[in-house]
């Protein structure tokens, strides 16, 4: 499979995660409604440590209800499935990845939103392969727009740096942490999970 135009990431998703997720959609869609959920509350989360951050305020604020209507509407397709929503998991690659999270204001801030743009790269590029592998219909669609949503986030999470950051300090540590977030892609086993 292939990256989506532009993509950041440098490593990409092996062929058989896709092919997994589809044979294992149900478990796919329950945590897929998990990551929505905790993508909403990140937002809230850089809103209440930075509420000075005009910029990153208004964007997080726009973030968060975004991401929670996208958990809405796979809490519908949840249920039309007969499905549940489940106690949430720990996120392997999430809390691997914030491992190599700097500590200083400064840095930590950087990191934060250096990291959360990658991950919503991931999720774009993961997103349209489960796109591109679904039959024509409804859930295809619904996929293929959110796939455009998060290609936009990780956009907007690289943008905002740069609000804050020089544009130099910031790509170069956006290749240090892809570097490390294609290492942590190279290590997790084959899930029905988004990461």
């Amino acid at each position: 499979m292939r990256l989506y135009p532009d993509s950041p990431l440098l490593l990409e998703t092996p062929a058989e995660w896709t092919l997994h997720v589809i044979r294992n959609l149900d478990d796919f869609l329950i945590d897929h409604a998990a990551c929505e959920k905790k993508a909403s509350g990140m937002a809230i989360s850089l809103i209440s440590h930075y509420p000075d951050r005009i910029k990153l305020v208004e964007a997080m604020a726009d973030l968060a209800i975004e991401e929670l209507a996208h958990y809405k509407e796979v809490i519908k397709v949840l249920h039309s499935r007969g499905l549940t929503l489940q106690a949430d998991e720990k996120d392997t690659y999430i809390n691997a990845f914030r491992k190599h999270v700097r500590n200083g204001k400064d840095n930590y801030f950087l990191d934060r939103l250096v990291l959360a743009g990658i991950v919503e790269a991931r999720g774009a590029e993961r997103f349209g392969l489960i796109a591109e592998a679904l039959p024509a219909g409804q859930l295809k669609q619904m996929y293929k727009a959110i796939t455009r949503s998060e290609v936009r986030h990780y956009a907007l999470f690289i943008d905002l740096a740069k609000e804050y950051f020089s544009a130099e300090t910031v790509e170069k540590r956006a290749h240090e942490l892809l570097v490390v977030e294609a290492d942590i892609i190279n290590t997790l086993p084959i899930q029905a999970k988004l990461h």
